[in-house]
């Protein structure tokens, strides 16, 4: 059943339940691109010929991005039909794979595995294979990064449930423990807020209001319990590890 369920919703998931048209918006990329140079500062290849992977790549913003910024060996991989057709409009190199399967046989090729919005849709023991084999795929010194829902922030069950094939959901400190469970190290949590500087004067408005109310999150959290938490309250966060 569990396949599925998955099937039906991942057949058309772009159209669905992404609002993707057909045709790849480059304008809405490059917009969307201002905020993950902010996101990713410091994680990504310093050689833009480093191998790099998108897993669930979706409908091809992130590999955009990856393309402005001057990257060369790109690959995509969704499971959905809609989305690789999408992504391939960015990049060529696009794979139409459970990420499961494509990573089995693909050790030690990459410097960087990135996936934003993909480890929440999998079971508990998929969580661990799939830390296995990102770990497996990476060169030493490589690098995963991952974005996903908060279960720390006051609103992450808008992201939570907002899908049904939404399996899991952590906090920092938990996937930070899997993560290290798993044989990463330097592993940072950060939160994908609005930007102080870079992206739009709105946005450098938003982020001294955030920083605001992100005070008084960790009052919120001190006064309950003694500990401010971790600092990272947004909707969704950010976490890399690195494989040493």
């Amino acid at each position: 059943m569990r396949a599925d369920y998955r099937e039906r919703i991942y057949a058309r998931y772009g159209t669905n339940f992404q609002n993707t048209g057909e045709r790849f918006d480059k304008a809405k990329s490059k917009q969307w691109g201002k905020a993950y140079r902010h996101y990713l500062r410091g994680w990504l290849p310093i050689d833009r010929e480093a191998k790099i992977v998108e897993l669930g790549c979706g409908g091809g913003r992130l590999l955009h991005f990856l393309k402005e910024e001057g990257y060369k060996q790109l690959i995509g991989v969704d499971i959905s039909p809609d989305q690789v057709l999408l992504s391939k409009q960015v990049v060529p190199n696009v794979v139409q794979s459970d990420v499961l399967t494509f990573l089995d046989n693909q050790w030690g090729r990459f410097d960087l595995v990135i996936g934003l919005d993909i480890i929440e849709h999998f079971h508990k023991p998929e969580v661990l294979r799939f830390l296995d084999l990102c770990f497996a795929a990476l060169k030493p010194d490589g690098r995963l990064v991952l974005q996903t829902p908060n279960a720390e922030s006051p609103w992450g069950s808008t992201h939570r449930y907002g899908d049904l094939t939404h399996e899991v959901c952590f906090n920092p400190n938990a996937l930070s423990r899997l993560l290290r469970l798993t044989g990463y190290s330097e592993i940072e949590a950060r939160e994908a807020g609005p930007v102080p500087i870079g992206s739009s004067l709105v946005s450098s408005i938003r982020s001294v209001v955030w920083a605001a109310i992100r005070m008084g999150l960790k009052v919120w959290n001190m006064a309950e319990t003694g500990d401010g938490g971790s600092g990272v309250f947004t909707r969704v966060f950010l976490i890399s590890g690195v494989k040493k």
